[in-house]
């Protein structure tokens, strides 16, 4: 049996929360990761009949019965992982009830996984059923992001529309545009019912006065998705107080997605 610790999915967990607690997206313990990982992959590292112990989700979810994820613990900072992954990071199985996660690995200290992890879960079902290769839900607190949620109408038309003007790159990225969704209590299934229901039509989806979500079919992806958002934002921040004088035009946006051959939201054009 190979070293976990050695794993490559383990691996990228420590790279990618270092790198966002670096970037200020996810300050404390805010913020958390899920990742559906390869079965056969994990039998590598793990022996997969020894369950260490099983905790409730407090969230019915058939549709992934049987599928293992790496998810951020609850209560845990990001930048401690990198150092401590065992305690910060846990390996679970959805168990065959679908509403309990069996520990297979991690949470050394008798913790758990994130108090999202129901809206986790939602989210992979919707994009599972949108695009089978999704693998990753990222959730975290990106600065510019954050900010222009207390200037900006969040309405998810015009949303998008600042941010495909502000940034050309965004609609090579996000063509399918980005999800709004009002401030809602964290941590309840009301709030990660909601977030799904905006994955049926977003990778992106904005926790108004909150956070960002982002889902990809691998954690470059859904990092690649926030960060471009995140850069389109601060641009947005550092020049809306000042005099437009230029702007990327609707006529310039259709250029743009069909030079590189992108469907695009039509509707999200003035």
């Amino acid at each position: 049996m190979k070293d976990i610790l050695t794993a490559p999915f383990v691996e990228e967990m420590k790279r990618t929360t270092a790198n966002m607690y670096r970037l200020g997206w996810d300050e404390r313990n805010g913020g958390n990761i899920s990742m559906l990982l390869d079965e056969a992959q994990v039998a590598e590292y793990l022996d997969l009949n020894k369950v260490i112990r099983t905790i409730p989700t407090g969230f019915k979810a058939d549709m992934l019965i049987g599928k293992i994820f790496i998810v951020t613990g609850t209560g845990k900072y990001f930048k401690n992982v990198e150092f401590d992954p065992a305690n910060n990071l846990g390996i679970i199985r959805i168990a065959a009830d679908g509403t309990t996660a069996e520990l297979l690995w991690g949470y050394s200290d008798g913790g758990r996984f994130t108090s999202e992890l129901p809206a986790h879960l939602m989210s992979h079902m919707a994009r599972l059923k949108v695009n089978p290769e999704n693998r990753v839900i990222l959730h975290c607190h990106p600065t510019y992001t954050l900010a222009m949620n207390y200037v900006h109408e969040l309405d998810e038309k015009k949303f998008t529309h600042t941010l495909w003007e502000t940034c050309t790159e965004c609609m090579v990225v996000f063509p399918d545009g980005v999800g709004v969704l009002p401030w809602m209590l964290c941590g309840t299934n009301e709030i990660g019912e909601a977030t799904a229901k905006k994955m049926e039509e977003f990778r992106l989806v904005v926790w108004g006065l909150h956070g960002l979500y982002g889902a990809g079919k691998d954690i470059d992806e859904a990092f690649g998705l926030v960060e471009t958002v995140e850069k389109a934002a601060q641009l947005y921040m550092i020049s809306a107080h000042l005099p437009r004088i230029n702007t990327i035009t609707d006529d310039q946006l259709r250029e743009i997605a069909e030079g590189f051959g992108v469907k695009y939201r039509e509707d999200f054009l003035n």
